[in-house]
């Protein structure tokens, strides 16, 4: 359940017009692209729970006219591996977020200052060892930022399916810095995310706290077709679990390997 941010770089390397994305007077399909791609993954003390475990992840995304698209669905334990945690356990986690453009929808600039592009966002996931099912809408934007250039920062309020109740809100943000280029043409990136919820409920003593989070770190090397990457990630109360409590060891570090191949 991990938020892959390969395809980043799909976007700030090669999908990313030169034009002002926030300016959809004259076509609303001006900044239209699409992209996919196969990442082999492999998480060791992945929390909750300190998994070290293998996966396929099915990334793609893109662009076309009001409509902003990331998701990836993710395959556990593809080797069988009769004594991984997965191997008795849901196979499949989904994770789709569309972001409606409310420039494009509105055909006005809707910038200002660093604040390039405003959204309605939403994230929808399900599956996992956990039996998610949520759903998350908000306010989403592209902002630009010292350094680190354009980033994503979203604030969505969060509805549980299958408690059927909305609880606590989540801000998001994630960014793509290539810092290293060699002469063939590839580069190396620093790229990363944060997703912090607040606001939940924690009436259960032992298990949930109020706020938690994490944040990767990674460092990835691109060319046109392929990428190879490490990504340090670190927990806080992750998903809201109580570190110690019985969800076990919910706050640390995991870490996470990937080999991309591009379409």
């Amino acid at each position: 359940m991990r938020k892959s941010l390969v395809a980043l770089s799909v976007l700030a390397a090669s999908a990313v017009p030169a034009v002002n994305a926030a300016d959809y007077s004259d076509d609303i399909h001006k900044n239209d692209y699409s992209w996919s791609q196969f990442n082999l993954m492999m998480a060791v003390d992945e929390l909750p729970g300190e998994s070290t475990h293998d996966y396929l992840e099915m990334e793609f995304g893109g662009r076309s006219g009001i409509f902003d698209l990331y998701g990836y669905v993710d395959v556990f334990n593809l080797t069988s591996d009769p004594g991984s945690d997965k191997a008795d356990a849901e196979k499949i986690f989904m994770k789709f977020a569309p972001r409606m453009s409310l420039d494009a929808v509105t055909g006005k600039d809707l910038s200002f200052g660093p604040v390039q592009e405003l959204y309605l966002a939403t994230v929808m996931e399900w599956g996992g060892m956990s039996g998610v099912n949520s759903q998350k809408i908000g306010l989403g934007s592209d902002v630009m930022v010292p350094w680190l250039g354009k980033i994503g920062l979203n604030l969505y309020g969060t509805y549980d399916s299958n408690a059927k109740d909305w609880n606590g809100y989540q801000i998001s943000t994630n960014w793509f810095k290539p810092f290293y280029f060699l002469d063939n043409g590839s580069f190396i990136s620093y790229q990363g995310y944060i997703d912090y919820q607040f606001g939940m409920n924690d009436d259960v003593p032992g298990l949930s706290t109020s706020n938690g989070g994490a944040m990767f770190n990674g460092i990835y090397w691109h060319s046109d077709r392929y990428a190879v990457g490490y990504g340090l990630k670190a927990y806080k109360d992750v998903y809201g679990l109580k570190d110690g409590g019985f969800a076990g060891k919910t706050s640390g570090v995991g870490h996470y390997f990937s080999v991309t191949y591009k379409f």
